[in-house]
């Protein structure tokens, strides 16, 4: 009966079974009812979504980000990955794991299949442990003492394992798929299955069977019965495979169902260009035919019967008969717990197998470009690096009319899909344009003594001299959104620091980014280095872009605070300089000047309320409620029709009061703002240290001490006196231009300019010098004199 199937039974394809399939009725125990097979979607405490599949199999995928519309799957469990370390016995967590994440996919309305090695290592374990209790009888009857000898175990059979582990092995799916309402069933076959036509179109129909059931099918070759391992005579065309592996068996099976996405589970993380763990070794990305002649194969997995060699050639079969693949490793603990949903959520995990080749590099390659290039431009001379620097700001004006249709295209695709003040970030204009020209040339200027400055030198003893230098900090990865007047600064920028860099735009601003960027290599040209700035342009998402902590020493968020805090999520291994939410406050004081107050809340708020450095949150002083002060400021706000926000303690003043805020800790980026009563200017202080975000932070008064008190106490990157926020800016500030601001502790905080986007290095020279001259019978005594400095040139 097909309940006994879904239990623990096998099914075996030396029979002719699909007719029997088909007339039964599913029982009780598999706990799906055929009526109600496609609507068994949720189950206690496991989150997902069900999403729309539908796809014709023909061609496989041509990118990762396709993979999410895979609708019938594959997964190839190999021995590394079910079984244990010591290789007897199952890894239960890592099998409860995998079984979960197969379960979500399957209850999104996908078909999976699993392909699964295991029989043997459960066996193994099982016969043992009869072998040793039976031989301590045996040893305790002879010897009719209590304190056993040393017990041999003898070398145990394969084939016999896995006859003593098959049903243990599928008893124990069963039960984990039980805990998500999904029944499961096992299907045994060898070669012969494939290869005889009737016994093939039985396994076909049987497998199309059980998926219109919304069963999960088990395969796995009969280890009891296979016969050995035939010659490399298969793989000759898309209808020749031997079945001698799992690895075959899982290709051979998703051509034959005409799978969307195979994923093969290893121990490794996917295919690297030489042996993992080898000195040059590099995980391949993305693996096309005919690229492995430039791979170097190592030895097989620690248990089972394939390599990475018969992973590989498998993996090209199974691509060439029209399915996806992606190897990845399956037995990390950082990510077995969701490797096969993040495959198909199309993540950059694994090697992904694609017949389509990207028209430009890969982005791991463009970061090879970029470190490359980024060492070439800090062995330049300062004079040269400002030179390319001096004629970018020249191509921003002289190509002004291409930078603005091209501008202009974004501004069209984007109307209606954008809002307004994203919009406003978006466009460029004749004025911007200048105004970044100009900018421009002040980080040429300022880049003239950056590189190689020597910040301190010692004299460690005689002969013996030490200086700590400027240095750039490497390859930045700047990611920014509707802001592509940021592509030239943040380029100038690395330019002068000699930085290699990374830049990934906002697809609305496309067409804008990749004139600028052309612009900006041709700049570079004139030095030969143009490939030290790169665009990426290919589908790489953010959260893998922050995955290449070999690649990227530094990753600088341009956006919405959303952005920045995903990206902070996402970095791994990479530092974050940035900011998540500019949440600007202005503290109004008791002494503040009439005149003065008006002009400064119009400039903070209105001149550009989507700047990060906008003001947020207005912190009245109680004693101007009620005063011809405060009634200016509200009648501004109206004529400027900004939205008003009331804190709890402004509305308890009011008796028609505004709309009550949600949260103190709120970034608007629109005309809305806050206004809430204080009594004092250290309560003030109390409320930004609460509800602020370190990002910059205003007092307006004629009282100098209460001043110097708030500038003082304020624990923000920019504190200011009687002043708009909006000069928290880096080419308001002389910087030339920023990359950012930060509200970070270490290295750089506020408007990062060419300063912040530099490091140091210790440079010592001596003569013959060794430690053991130090000691306290040596001959050589530490000195330690600080040695002056040569002075900073001045422009």
């Amino acid at each position: 009966m097909l309940s006994r199937v879904c239990r623990s039974g096998s099914l075996s394809f030396t029979h002719r079974l699909l007719p029997w399939v088909q007339s039964t009725t599913l029982s009780r125990s598999c706990r799906v009812q055929p009526s109600a097979i496609r609507h068994v979607r949720s189950w206690s405490n496991i989150p997902f979504i069900t999403v729309p599949l539908s796809r014709t199999h023909g061609k496989s995928f041509a990118h990762r980000s396709e993979l999410k519309h895979a609708k019938r799957i594959v997964v190839k469990l190999g021995s590394a990955v079910v079984t244990r370390g010591d290789e007897c016995g199952l890894a239960l967590g890592r099998l409860a794991s995998i079984v979960e994440q197969v379960s979500v996919l399957q209850n999104q309305g996908r078909e999976m299949m699993l392909v699964t090695s295991g029989a043997v290592a459960f066996g193994k374990q099982r016969l043992r442990h009869e072998i040793l209790l039976s031989q301590s009888v045996r040893q305790a009857l002879h010897s009719g003492q209590n304190q056993l000898k040393e017990m041999a175990i003898p070398v145990l059979e394969a084939r016999a394992c896995a006859a003593a582990g098959q049903s243990g092995l599928m008893a124990l799916y069963e039960a984990m798929f039980t805990q998500y309402s999904i029944c499961a069933a096992q299907i045994l076959v060898t070669n012969l299955d494939f290869h005889d036509e009737q016994k093939r179109r039985n396994l076909n129909g049987t497998l199309h069977e059980l998926l219109r059931m919304n069963i999960v099918p088990i395969v796995n070759t009969n280890d009891a019965v296979v016969p050995p391992a035939e010659p490399n005579s298969d793989l000759q065309g898309v209808n020749v495979i031997s079945v001698k592996d799992n690895d075959s068996l899982a290709a051979r099976l998703a051509v034959e169902m005409k799978t969307d996405l195979l994923i093969v589970l290893s121990d490794v993380e996917g295919l690297f260009d030489n042996p993992p763990g080898s000195d040059d070794a590099k995980l391949i990305d993305i693996f096309y035919p005919g690229d492995q002649q430039s791979v170097t194969f190592g030895t097989k997995s620690r248990v089972g019967m394939g390599g990475m060699e018969a992973k590989v050639k498998a993996a090209l079969w199974a691509l060439q008969g029209g399915s996806s693949v992606v190897i990845a490793n399956g037995t990390h603990p950082k990510v077995s717990g969701h490797v096969i949903t993040d495959i198909v959520e199309g993540k950059k995990v694994g090697t992904f197998f694609s017949e389509v080749k990207p028209a430009g590099p890969t982005v791991e390659q463009q970061g090879e470009m970029a470190r490359s290039g980024g060492r070439m431009l800090a062995t330049l001379e300062p004079e040269q690096r400002a030179e390319i620097i001096h004629h970018l700001a020249d191509l921003l004006t002289d190509q002004r009319d291409e930078i603005l249709l091209a501008n202009k295209k974004d501004l069209e695709e984007a109307e209606g899909r954008l809002a307004a003040p994203l919009l406003k970030r978006l466009s460029l204009s004749t004025s911007k344009l200048n105004s970044l020209a100009i900018g421009l040339r002040q980080i040429a200027a300022s880049s003239q003594d950056s590189v190689g400055r020597v910040l301190r030198r010692t004299r460690i003893a005689k002969d013996l001299e030490l200086e700590q230098v400027t240095v750039p900090i490497g390859v930045l990865l700047v990611i920014f959104e509707s802001r592509p007047d940021c592509l030239p600064q943040v380029a100038a920028l690395a330019i002068a620091s000699g930085n290699g860099l990374l830049l990934k735009g906002g697809k609305e601003a496309s067409h804008s980014n990749r004139i600028l960027h052309l612009l900006t290599q041709e700049a570079l040209s004139i030095h030969g280095i143009k490939e030290a700035v790169q665009l990426v342009n290919t589908r790489e998402e953010v959260e893998d872009l922050c995955r290449l902590d070999k690649m990227i020493d530094l990753i600088i968020p341009r956006g919405s605070s959303q952005l920045v805090r995903n990206i902070q999520k996402a970095a791994k291994g990479i530092p974050v300089m940035g900011h998540s939410e500019g949440i600007c406050h202005m503290y109004v004081d008791s002494e503040a000047s009439v005149d003065k107050i008006t002009r400064l809340v119009r400039d903070s708020k209105c001149e550009y309320p989507a700047a990060c450095n906008a003001l947020e949150t207005l912190l009245i002083h109680r004693d101007l409620l009620r005063t011809p002060l405060f009634d200016q400021i509200i009648d501004m706000l109206r004529v400027e029709q900004v939205k008003i926000h009331a804190g709890p303690k402004f509305a308890s003043y009011l008796t028609f009061s505004p709309s009550e805020v949600k949260s103190l800790r709120t970034e608007y980026g629109d005309l809305e703002l806050c206004i809430e009563v204080v009594d004092s200017v250290q309560e003030a202080i109390d409320h930004i240290h609460k509800y602020g975000s370190s990002h910059t932070d205003v007092i307006v008064t004629e009282n100098e001490k209460t001043a110097e008190f708030f500038l003082q106490h304020v624990d923000s990157a920019c504190v200011f006196w009687n002043a708009s926020t909006r000069f928290s800016d880096g080419y308001r500030f002389g910087l030339g231009a920023e990359v950012g601001i930060s509200t970070s502790r270490i290295h750089a905080r506020g408007p990062v300019g060419l300063e912040g986007l530099l490091t140091t290095k210790w440079l010592l020279r001596g003569r013959d010098h060794v430690v053991s001259d130090f000691s306290e019978h040596g001959s050589l005594k530490y000195l330690h004199e600080n040695l002056p400095v040569p002075q900073r040139s001045t422009n």
